[in-house]
């Protein structure tokens, strides 16, 4: 009876060790996966950083001018089968290395948005948002505005390691 009892013990013993192996082995992954996702979250604001200094005196950069009538802008323009492939920029290596333990390059598309009131600029009179409307005139109330998609690397390049896309709109003027 006593030998039955002992394998009993024995074979739990041995099922719990298993599950913590089990959580150990899984808590790695987990880490693994957001170490990996943090390098491509770097990668991706270097190529929106890049994309930024890039924008005011590199107008062919543009991929599209989103506010120009019958042009479709899609949330991300890397899903977009009509996006001209030399519209996607790759970071020039002298410009960001990316390392050697990211995936690779990060790439960045830049789309116009046109030309919108500026919300930091003077509106005149009271400085109220509708002034207006009783003839006072502002400072410069307009300012060129772009969206700039990054994202850390190609999915072709890529594999199984994390991708991360980014978006901002960036003021210029």
């Amino acid at each position: 009876m006593a030998l039955m009892v002992a394998m009993i013990l024995m074979i739990v013993i041995t099922l719990l060790g298993f599950a913590a192996v089990r959580g150990t082995l899984m808590q790695q992954k987990m880490s693994a996966n957001m170490y990996d996702r943090q390098i491509a979250f770097q990668n991706a604001e270097a190529a929106m950083r890049a994309a930024q200094a890039r924008i005011a005196a590199n107008p062919g950069d543009i991929a599209r001018n989103c506010q120009a009538g019958g042009v479709v802008c899609p949330a991300n323009p890397f899903n977009d089968p009509n996006l001209p492939a030399d519209k996607v920029f790759t970071v020039p290596v002298d410009q960001y290395k990316a390392g050697d333990l990211a995936s690779g390059q990060p790439q960045y598309v830049v789309e116009n948005m046109g030309t919108w009131q500026d919300p930091n600029s003077s509106t005149g009179f009271n400085q109220s948002a509708n002034a207006h409307n009783y003839g006072a005139q502002g400072l410069s109330t307009t300012v060129m505005y772009y969206r700039v998609t990054a994202r850390s690397d190609s999915p072709g390049n890529a594999g199984g390691r994390a991708i991360v896309t980014l978006q901002a709109m960036i003021k210029q003027g």
